[in-house]
């Protein structure tokens, strides 16, 4: 473990495992570096991985807006890539680790993209799933827009959370959740509006490494019609379901994800 200044900002960077093979681990937003523990463990013959906190997430520095939130964050991820690694995204995370798969080619061994929230991908494959899930998710934007930061991280843990209501959390997490929606709310142009253009064409039809999603089967439907997209435009994509699983299935179901990962760095 070290802090370090990855893209021109201050992180901290965690370390995992001892295997032969690089990887590079980038977590879902609300969570930290140490929420890989259960998966790294179970993958630690055969990857060092390394995995840093998001600006404002653990140990990194505050989040100062600096810039577009989704270039610092792909811009961190570009600096602990290095020389190359396979590639394990979460959530936001996951569309970042997307974005270097077709920025940094050469760089890839292999993709792994978990429940990537790029709600923008979900309108190609069904729209009205798309407007659903908008319709599903209006009282959080407008708590965003209200700057409700409790009410907004109680509409956001209902969807995106492990299961506990809101409620059942303790001061010091509603405290940090709080303190991560203005976060929350700068991600929502690139992942609902493609702001970044993930989505141009020819930009998925590029990725050249082996990709594979794997989702829950008990997610919100908008996921199974991002993976759809996904699937269909990057070429020999994989899409996995782990049955009983929801959003949180790299900390819910370690075992599995982590049977579907070594498939894929096996090639």
């Amino acid at each position: 473990m070290f802090d370090d200044v990855k893209g021109g900002f201050p992180v901290f960077v965690r370390s995992f495992g001892a295997g032969q093979e690089p990887a590079l681990l980038l977590h879902c937003a609300l969570a930290h570096s140490k929420a890989w523990t259960p998966l790294a463990s179970r993958l630690s013959d055969s990857l060092t991985m390394i995995a840093p906190d998001m600006p404002g997430h653990g140990r990194s520095a505050a989040w100062d807006k600096r810039c577009d939130l989704h270039d610092q964050v792909s811009a961190i991820a570009k600096d602990c890539l290095g020389d190359g690694g396979h590639v394990i995204g979460h959530s936001f995370g996951a569309t970042v680790a997307l974005r270097l798969a077709m920025e940094c080619p050469e760089k890839v061994r292999s993709l792994t993209l978990i429940e990537p929230v790029l709600f923008a991908a979900a309108q190609e494959s069904d729209e009205a799933v798309f407007l659903a899930y908008l319709d599903k998710s209006k009282k959080f934007g407008e708590a965003l827009a209200q700057q409700d930061w409790a009410k907004a991280s109680a509409e956001f843990i209902g969807i995106w959370g492990d299961g506990r209501p809101w409620s059942s959390l303790n001061e010091k997490e509603q405290t940090q959740f709080c303190s991560l929606m203005p976060f929350i709310e700068e991600t929502e142009p690139c992942l609902v509006e493609d702001a970044n253009g993930l989505l141009t064409p020819g930009r998925l039809e590029g990725i050249t490494c082996e990709t594979q999603m794997i989702r829950g089967s008990e997610s919100e439907p908008v996921i199974a019609a991002i993976h759809a997209t996904l699937a269909r435009r990057i070429p020999g994509a994989v899409d996995a379901v782990v049955e009983g699983a929801g959003h949180m299935v790299p900390i819910t179901h370690p075992d599995t994800v982590a049977r579907l990962i070594e498939k894929v760095i096996a090639g």
